[in-house]
């Protein structure tokens, strides 16, 4: 939806996640619902109730003690009977933000979390010019944040500023929480998935940014959200080291979340049979996402930001 600027985001710490003059172009845009909201917060969003709006729907005829002012004065004159016109009630639509910031997503130059964070920013800005309410669930939870009885970090207070912001007046202070963000500790994807879809008191768009890579998987979280009748979008976050390992002869693996120690010889020709393996993984989740009816994308941490929020999901009709 097109409206007003703001400068003061030009030269904010927003910059650290994504650029004045994208910021401009994503004011533009407005997220497509598949759905209709069935919040009961007024917004721009239509929705099935009947309410005061711009948007004709339906008529019913007219019973003792209707307002007048919505009597339809043409078909009086036509048919000689009284009928009401009725109007879709604009909704706000709700937005759900699934962000891992597991210890694996510290990965990469630049870091899958980093990345992962502009595409929060991304995402929530075009929601929340859009009137939308957003809600960004980190995961592994915040428990381990607190400081004592009463004490909070300020990241823990960040991740609780960030579970329900709406306006685009609050587009700075959601900016500035995601950058209060660290990653630590292990994804536990399916709980926290199946835990969000639980909490919500109305599905709405959900869209869960993560490398993909819990060693429980991500079925069980997955279905859960679309069990729960949210419209599912998965961006699985990869490095490009990941994807395309340069260290070769005898290695030494540790796993960032488990600590967990392994010992390879990685030539070439594993080189090789590494690719395929991540390209089935890949390709495995891509096809379960399609299953669902899930729209999945791909994209390494080194990939055009730009590319993939005004390209690649507009493409798949994410928004307009």
């Amino acid at each position: 939806m097109a409206g007003p600027s703001f400068p003061k985001l030009a030269s904010s710490r927003v910059n650290s996640l994504i650029s004045a003059d994208l910021l401009r172009r994503l004011e533009q845009l407005q997220l497509l619902a598949v759905r209709r909201s069935k919040s009961s917060l007024k917004g721009e969003r239509r929705s099935r109730a009947r309410g005061l709006s711009v948007e004709f729907a339906d008529h019913r005829n007219y019973v003792l003690g209707d307002d007048l002012r919505y009597l339809d004065w043409n078909l009086l004159g036509r048919l000689d009977r009284l009928f009401l016109k009725l109007y879709e009630e604009e909704r706000e639509l709700p937005v759900r933000i699934f962000l891992d910031a597991s210890e694996s997503m510290s990965f990469g130059t630049p870091t899958k979390f980093d990345f992962a964070r502009q595409v929060a920013a991304g995402i929530g800005y075009v929601a929340l010019c859009g009137f939308d309410r957003v809600g960004v669930s980190i995961f592994p939870d915040a428990s381990a944040l607190r400081l004592g009885p009463g004490e909070m970090s300020p990241e823990a207070a960040a991740r609780g500023a960030l579970r329900a912001v709406r306006g685009r007046k609050s587009s700075l202070g959601y900016f500035q929480n995601l950058n209060t963000l660290h990653c630590g500790g292990a994804a536990q994807f399916n709980a926290a998935l199946r835990r969000g879809a639980l909490e919500a008191r109305q599905a709405g768009v959900a869209v869960v940014l993560s490398d993909f890579l819990d060693p429980e998987g991500y079925e069980e979280g997955l279905k859960a959200l679309v069990g729960r009748g949210f419209q599912v979008y998965a961006v699985q976050i990869l490095a490009l080291e990941e994807l395309n390992p340069t260290a070769f002869g005898d290695l030494r693996l540790v796993d960032s979340e488990t600590g967990r120690e392994q010992e390879v010889t990685f030539g070439k020709f594993r080189l090789s049979a590494y690719q395929a393996s991540v390209e089935r993984y890949i390709q495995r989740l891509r096809e379960y996402c399609k299953g669902k009816g899930i729209a999945f994308f791909s994209v390494a941490s080194t990939a055009d930001l730009g590319d993939l929020l005004l390209r690649q999901l507009r493409a798949s009709e994410v928004w307009q």
